[in-house]
């Protein structure tokens, strides 16, 4: 991606609606807007303003338009940006598109705006990915998360904990130039002192991955159980649709269903599966085998019975082979309109919820259960979370070289290992907000981005 010359793109999605924007990102961005936009000279105005006009190719009037200003660096890019907000037409958007290629535009390649601005020092580049993000949030929990690492929330941590490396790296680097002096500039009790407390913070962020990569891409949760206990009704009840045939007929869901809804702000992939048995027909029995795969994916899973169809024993063992998978489980009895308060009262050791997902009865309980189980329902949203896989290897191999240092420190190493290692540290931090990159890291990363952004 070259970093010189002026990019265009629309910068909203396609589609119907009334309104479309396209972006111009460059030295040369008002010059070549102002070469086809009839109105006000736009070379001639302040930043941050916007003009009413035509843009023609030619004599050909292409469309009224508003064109927004902003003058670098005050503009997200860093560079010279213009805005056209036109009509949202297909065909307008391509003319004017190309009339402006025409004038020495090129068009943009995904995330090259958002590069531009990386590149320019106005976001470093985990702020960079939040944006991707940010797009692409669903929920309120997973905006906020994206919002707080865009403003800067996680590069601030980062920021001060690789200042307070370099501190003692100096030191480290200086006595290198005395060695054959044997001078000790950085005191090693002190380093030891620092190091414990970064690599203590680093294991928080590395612990809120869990939380963060759940709040980013949603709780995917399996509805198992026999068949017929009601898994597609309490599927349909969730998401308040009919979203799977339901059946008195066992076996009727041979497949997975997917859907996904918004409890709490935060979203819950729900995976409604083919009921687990014995059976010798060959279609159903790939429905059992894709449903145990998935519990075993699963970050949660609904366990359903029916004490209509199994009694407490076989309840109990059907749960003991649920919790042999390590994966979180509520273990849920529906139809509990139809049951006898015997049943219930012998149904009590294994803790179940009661429900009965036909008449809407519990699921409310149930929800908040579901919070409660993904360790959700008290967390403190103003706390950095980590939501990128990339950040946390980062953050990994960043403990791993602390720890070395720490390793060096007890057996007294000399000041190059020590230096080596805090090297280390300090460059798998800078991975992380682009102080360290690649050129395949930053195509890996843009590539992901939408055109336009």
């Amino acid at each position: 991606m070259a970093n010189n010359d002026t990019i265009v793109a629309l910068a909203t999605a396609t589609g119907n609606g009334a309104i479309a924007v396209i972006r111009l990102s460059g030295a040369e961005a008002i010059t070549i807007a102002n070469q086809v936009f009839k109105g006000k000279d736009l070379t001639k105005q302040p930043s941050h303003t916007i003009h009413f006009g035509t843009i023609r190719d030619g004599d050909d009037i292409l469309d009224e338009v508003l064109v927004s200003l902003f003058v670098a660096p005050h503009s997200y890019t860093g560079e010279q940006v213009v805005e056209i907000s036109t009509h949202n037409s297909r065909y307008i958007i391509e003319r004017i598109i190309q009339l402006l290629i025409r004038h020495g535009a090129r068009a943009a390649q995904p995330g090259e705006f958002t590069l531009r601005a990386f590149l320019n020092g106005r976001m470093d580049l985990s702020q960079a990915e939040a944006v991707a993000d940010l797009i692409a949030s669903t929920s309120a929990a997973s905006h906020q998360v994206a919002m707080q690492q865009m403003r800067g929330g996680f590069s601030n941590i980062l920021k001060q904990l690789r200042e307070q490396l370099i501190q003692f790296a100096s030191l480290i680097e200086l006595e290198l130039d005395f060695s054959e002096e044997d001078v000790e500039f950085a005191n090693r009790g002190q380093l030891s002192a620092l190091v414990v407390e970064i690599n203590s913070i680093i294991q928080k962020l590395i612990g809120s991955f869990e939380q963060g990569n759940v709040l980013k891409n949603g709780v995917p949760v399996v509805i198992a159980g026999r068949p017929n206990v009601g898994k597609s009704t309490l599927l349909n009840t969730l998401l308040n649709e009919e979203r799977a045939i339901v059946s008195d007929i066992a076996g009727t869901t041979r497949d997975t269903i997917e859907d996904e809804i918004n409890i709490d702000g935060v979203m819950f992939r729900f995976i409604d599966t083919a009921g687990i048995r014995d059976t010798r027909d060959v279609i159903e029995a790939k429905g059992v085998a894709r449903t145990r795969e998935k519990m075993r994916q699963a970050r949660l899973i609904i366990y359903l019975a029916d004490p209509q169809q199994d009694d407490r024993a076989e309840i109990e063992s059907q749960v003991a082979e649920v919790a042999q998978l390590n994966v979180p489980f509520v273990v849920v009895v529906n139809k509990v309109d139809l049951l006898k308060q015997d049943q219930v009262d012998t149904l009590l050791a294994i803790e179940p919820l009661f429900i009965s997902a036909k008449n809407k009865v519990g699921v409310e309980e149930l929800k908040h259960e579901l919070l409660r189980k993904v360790n959700l329902h008290n967390l403190d949203m103003d706390d950095v979370l980590v939501t990128n896989i990339r950040h946390v290897e980062a953050l990994r191999k960043t403990e791993d070289a602390l720890q070395r240092v720490l390793q060096g420190i007890d057996n007294a190493v000399t000041s190059d290992f020590l230096a080596m290692d805090i090297r280390q540290a300090l460059h798998h931090l800078g991975e992380i907000t682009g102080q360290v990159s690649t050129d395949d890291l930053l195509d890996n990363i843009f590539s992901k981005f939408c055109i336009g952004k």
